[in-house]
């Protein structure tokens, strides 16, 4: 099976993405993880104005399958979530790269991303 894995941003082993644009990161999950996800059903965001902590647990992920741990990919202060998760949280299996998207930082060190994943080495690791 072939999944889609956008070459604009980087991810975690534990298949978070991140995107920079203009000094924010936007952050969800990989087409990889919602599809071992199967159906999910609920999304736990953290609040805006939150500190997380790079690779720290910033909120959870339930299907039908399993509850899934989310985190960060890096550190700072979230600045905005995505609050159509509430209501609407098949949108991370419908779009994981576009509407599903989760929480954006303000980073606190905009070099962590280029400890992350590329594309290349994540399909490496879920292939």
């Amino acid at each position: 099976m072939s999944f889609d894995v956008p070459d604009d941003r980087r991810y975690l082993e534990s298949h978070e993405w991140a995107l920079e644009t203009d000094g924010v990161v936007r952050v969800g999950i990989s087409d990889f993880a919602q599809d071992e996800l199967g159906d999910v059903v609920f999304v736990e965001l953290p609040d805006e104005g939150d500190d997380l902590a790079a690779e720290g647990e910033f909120g959870v992920v339930e299907s039908i399958k399993a509850v899934s741990d989310l985190y960060a990919p890096v550190g700072g202060e979230v600045v905005a979530i995505n609050e159509d998760l509430f209501d609407a949280p098949e949108l991370v299996n419908e779009d994981p790269f576009g509407d599903g998207w989760m929480l954006e930082i303000e980073p606190d060190d905009p070099d962590e991303l280029e400890e992350l994943l590329t594309a290349d080495e994540y399909e490496e690791q879920i292939a």
